[in-house]
């Protein structure tokens, strides 16, 4: 029987799972968890904590097809001065309700587009962020940068504000692929904008690859590689278009039946992993690659991998605080998503709340549950005897909960004295085994496709 028969068999093709970038999955969120709640969260961080923050600025000049991410477009800058003028109030009650000393170890601007922010409000939001939550020495603070909208005067303000990682988007330049998902962007441009990024003496850079878009192939797919690998990255995330036009309402303009099926979204993404592989790039996690001497590889081979909203990280902060509209942040007791609409989380901000609308309070069994999940999704094995010690959940215990998994996915797991592990034949079927551990009910139709 072929792998793909025996992948298929176990309904791989078919399904659909969440992504495990949080546990519970944000579909678990309710509105509990408000901003009298989170305050108390926030007033519990340690003084001198090392923690992460997120700041999310919704805004794009174009709104692509594909995306799924919180956004909404403008033409002006009005909406841009009058969204950073919030975040600087959402900064300042965060700063006055957080003990002394505390410094990043990780600041990430995302999107929408943060580099349509003229410099002059670059410079601004920077200020107030790091005058609040000061840079630790050895901080990464890295910024999404749109090949389209980003200029010397931009990036030098960015450069100067510390950020030291670029993350650039590239999804896939073949013409009639960028076409189909409303989102035109060449190479040269691209590498345009590579060459300014290394210009401001950035060193390190990220870029993000989609599979499974309308009219991919995997000679097309292998051409989007190498163009790719010709900007020499320092990692690239791999990561499977999801198609959820119910979630997304543009993604309607992307006919289904001109997406990739379920086997060869599994050929689009081999075809991939092999050209990253024969470059040196080592596979990190379900759908991440990087260069061995990158952070992210040494925090996998030291078994330092962790997993957060964006992505794999080697960032150990327990703390990530969101800024922005729909942002989520995450605490030792739970996590807290700020109101999705911008006008609903500038109400509040400016009503002197903090603008969280919901979230997610930790049970002693999510705790496990998530950290046996994020073993999975980031080193592919359940470590048992860390399991046992960090929250008393017996080996035997433990294993009656593993037994059904591998009666269920067979070659695909291994169970053994250690604990349970993914075979190298089981990885794509990732995403599935972690769903088989979620203590929740995952509604159909939730989630993406599972490949």
């Amino acid at each position: 029987m072929s792998t793909y028969s025996q992948l298929a068999r176990v309904g791989l093709f078919e399904a659909r799972a969440p992504r495990y970038t949080s546990y519970p999955p944000a579909t678990q969120f309710r509105s509990a968890v408000d901003g009298l709640r989170a305050a108390d969260w926030i007033a519990a961080i340690p003084a001198g904590s090392r923690i992460s923050l997120y700041l999310h600025v919704p805004f794009c000049r174009r709104l692509c097809w594909f995306c799924a991410c919180r956004t909404q477009g403008t033409q002006s800058e009005g909406p841009l001065h009058a969204y950073v003028a919030t975040l600087l109030t959402e900064i300042a009650a965060l700063r006055a309700r957080t003990a002394p000393g505390i410094t990043l170890s990780r600041l990430h601007w995302g999107g929408g587009t943060p580099t349509l922010l003229p410099p002059a409000l670059i410079t601004r939001l920077a200020r107030a962020v790091t005058a609040a939550f000061p840079l630790a020495p050895d901080a990464e603070f890295s910024v999404e940068i749109d090949p389209s909208e980003i200029d010397a005067p931009r990036m030098q303000a960015l450069a100067e504000a510390g950020m030291n990682r670029a993350s650039i988007g590239v999804q896939d330049f073949d013409p009639l692929i960028q076409e189909a998902i409303g989102r035109l962007q060449s190479f040269e441009l691209t590498a345009e904008a590579v060459r300014l990024i290394r210009g401001h003496g950035i060193r390190s850079l990220n870029a993000d690859v989609l599979y499974g878009l309308p009219h991919q192939t995997p000679a097309r797919m292998s051409e989007t590689v190498q163009k790719v690998l010709a900007l020499s990255p320092d990692r690239v995330a791999l990561y499977g278009y999801a198609h959820v036009p119910w979630m997304s309402k543009r993604q309607v303009m992307i006919p289904d039946e001109v997406l990739p099926g379920g086997e060869a979204r599994l050929d689009l993404f081999e075809t991939a992993r092999a050209l990253f592989a024969a470059e040196g790039l080592e596979e990190i996690g379900i759908d991440h690659f990087a260069r061995p001497d990158d952070g992210l590889a040494r925090a996998a081979a030291q078994g330092r991998l962790r997993r957060n909203f964006q992505g794999y990280t080697d960032d150990p902060s327990d703390v990530l605080l969101g800024l922005g509209a729909s942002s989520i942040s995450r605490f030792p007791q739970g996590y807290a998503q700020n109101a999705p609409a911008t006008g609903a989380y500038t109400a509040l901000v400016r009503a002197g709340q903090l603008p969280v609308t919901r979230g997610h309070g930790f049970t002693s069994e999510d705790l496990w549950r998530g950290r046996m999940i994020e073993m999975l999704m980031c080193g592919f094995a359940i470590d048992m005897a860390e399991i046992e010690a960090r929250f008393g959940i017996t080996a035997e215990r433990q294993a009656t909960l593993f037994a059904p998994l591998q009666a269920r996915f067979g070659e695909a797991v291994r169970l053994d004295g250690d604990g349970l592990r993914i075979t190298p034949f089981g990885r794509p079927l990732t995403r599935m085994i972690a769903q088989a551990l979620d203590g929740y009910a995952v509604a159909a139709g939730s989630h993406s496709s599972a490949v």
